[in-house]
């Protein structure tokens, strides 16, 4: 039976999450609606990673299994005839037997949006956090530096983390300002619940002046979540990329604007 590969962006404001709920919206439950009705038969997808409520989506991939014969094409443009207009199917790929949306991967990049000014930012509602305080992004880089490596990460996950174990591997943590606009991007082998959030909001406290740098490196050490800050909102946080060897082909779209998932903001905004 083929499976087919799929490119998903979304805004998540509206949803629950990816995860299918009964009787509430999810990103799942939309798309698979959708392609059911292009497969004229039930299609159940397998993500790269379960983005929570409220969290966005630039990059995020998922699989099926599914008798019927479309070409690319014809999954990507006719699911999105049936979907609502803040969930779109950007790519289809038909793809091996053994390719897995999740275990193919090696490693995921998310990216946490702030607009950091006193006014609020009209156009980015709901699709970035707001800060009014200033932020201090040379604190908060010198604090995140202690988080790159493999380290237990038990701190920053959340009490319903269903994760097996709390070791994961942080590739990098890029901290970048332009203008009003402040991005903080982490590419990880793989995330815990609330990780990023969570990293997210110990970092601001610290670019806010209420904890000190080394604060990250005390709160890593104590595996304790409760020694940390506040979990940081949900809007400003994408599922940018997910990362898989080369040599499947996939879609690579990590290069487009920012800007036109987020008015006002610089496309020059990036970690790179």
């Amino acid at each position: 039976m083929p499976r087919i590969a799929l490119g998903l962006e979304y805004d998540g404001t509206r949803y629950v999450g990816w995860q299918s709920q009964a009787g509430l919206a999810s990103i799942q439950a939309v798309a698979e609606a959708a392609l059911s009705r292009v497969a004229d038969e039930a299609v159940t997808l397998t993500c790269a990673g379960r983005t929570d409520a409220g969290v966005h989506a630039a990059g995020q991939v998922a699989h099926f299994d599914c008798a019927a014969l479309r070409t690319p094409r014809g999954w990507a443009l006719g699911a999105n005839t049936h979907l609502p207009s803040d969930v779109s199917i950007v790519w289809a790929r038909e793809v091996a037997e053994a390719f897995h949306a999740r275990h193919s991967a090696t490693a995921r990049t998310y990216r946490y949006y702030i607009c950091n000014r006193g006014s609020r930012a009209a156009l980015a509602a709901g699709r970035a956090t707001m800060i009014h305080q200033p932020l201090d992004e040379a604190r908060m880089r010198e604090g995140a530096m202690t988080l790159i490596g493999e380290h237990d990460f038990s701190a920053f996950r959340s009490a319903e983390c269903q994760s097996r174990s709390p070791v994961r591997r942080l590739d990098a943590l890029g901290i970048e300002r332009r203008g009003d606009w402040l991005l903080l991007e982490v590419t990880a082998n793989a995330f815990l619940h609330h990780m990023v959030r969570n990293i997210a909001g110990l970092l601001i406290a610290i670019g806010q002046g209420k904890s000190e740098p080394r604060r990250v490196r005390e709160v890593l050490e104590s595996r304790d979540r409760t020694q940390g800050a506040a979990t940081a909102p949900p809007e400003g946080l994408y599922l940018w990329r997910v990362h898989y060897p080369a040599a499947l082909g996939l879609p690579n779209r990590d290069a487009r604007p920012t800007s036109v998932m987020i008015p006002g903001l610089p496309d020059s905004a990036g970690c790179d």
